[in-house]
């Protein structure tokens, strides 16, 4: 009886053990792990009339100092100039510090396209869904830098509030491709959020 609780003990630790090991963090795991298939990107047709353009952190220093951002200007502004040409509403936003006169001149607001200044969720404290809501805007295409924080919490914000979402990977920018592949990622599977988000690319766009 006695050798038989000892048998049993010993199972018990030689279990346990084995399964701290396994228990292992997601920092331990990291380089074994590999990432997922990319998202699939959709054609999506645009609704002018319901649909507005933000044009998140388009400014100096959050532009200018990122390559990836830079690089894709001449894309944004045509995709800005286009919406304009449709009559859609186009809303600004900038950092909580920043401006109107902050914005790159590439794609400088109108006087009559509105401003926000907050943190990464462009509607945290700001008129933002009001603004929105008195357009009848029901879907947004959400573009800037940093992907990680303007798009992604921007984007889940007005998804979590019941509109549609999309967001063009080429509009989107950060300081380096994983930050913008973490987003891309994040907003095809997130809990709730996803269900209202397509990720999409300029070309792929039918204003």
């Amino acid at each position: 009886m006695r050798h038989r609780i000892a048998h049993l003990a010993f199972a018990a630790v030689t279990t346990l053990s084995a399964a701290a090991a396994a228990a292992q963090t997601i920092v331990d795991d990291w380089a074994s792990i590999k990432a997922p298939p990319p998202p699939e990107l959709k054609p999506v047709s645009i609704d002018a009339k319901t649909t507005a353009l933000l044009m998140l952190d388009f400014v100096t220093p959050n532009c200018s100092s990122r390559p990836r951002c830079m690089a894709q200007l001449p894309a944004v502004k045509k995709a800005l100039e286009m919406a304009r040409a449709r009559g859609m509403l186009v809303a600004f936003a900038t950092g909580p510090t920043g401006k109107r006169a902050d914005t790159l001149p590439e794609v400088f607001p109108r006087d009559s396209e509105p401003v926000v200044s907050t943190g990464v969720d462009k509607f945290m404290n700001t008129d933002l869904e009001k603004i929105l809501k008195e357009r009848g805007v029901q879907t947004v295409i959400a573009i800037g830098t940093a992907a990680q924080g303007a798009v992604l919490y921007t984007a889940s914000g007005a998804s979590l509030r019941g509109m549609k979402v999309i967001v063009p990977v080429d509009g989107m920018s950060s300081d380096a491709p994983y930050s913008e592949q973490y987003t891309a990622w994040h907003l095809a599977n997130a809990p709730v959020v996803s269900k209202n988000v397509t990720l999409t690319k300029f070309d792929l766009l039918q204003f």
